[in-house]
């Protein structure tokens, strides 16, 4: 997967540079690009668990995001960061993907 944000100082360059957009079970961050393909990263603290559960949120969210990559208007590095909460699925995880994708306009419907 080469759409997959890795270095630390892009990781960086999202949290200092970004803008911040919240829905009810994710924040995204996410920097416009000037070249190159959008990469998505995925932050999740301690405070979600133990390894196994903290790997389980990541799975959702990229079984989640990838297929809305190519949908995507103009490369951007985006990070998803989920809130804390009982339950983690993957219908909820959609629709915060959606809505935060849409309410930015960083989608194109059309595709």
């Amino acid at each position: 997967m080469d759409n997959r944000l890795k270095r630390q100082r892009d990781f960086d360059t999202v949290f200092l540079n970004g803008k911040r957009v919240y829905s009810d079970n994710l924040t995204m961050i996410y920097v416009e690009r000037r070249s190159g393909i959008t990469k998505i990263g995925i932050s999740i603290s301690k405070k979600h668990g133990k390894a196994v559960q903290r790997n389980r949120i990541k799975r959702l969210l990229r079984a989640v995001y990838l297929p809305k990559i190519p949908k995507i208007k103009t490369p951007y590095f985006i990070v998803f960061m989920p809130k804390i909460c009982d339950d983690y699925s993957f219908s909820a995880f959609e629709k915060s993907i959606a809505y935060l994708l849409k309410k930015e306009n960083l989608i194109n419907e059309d595709l």
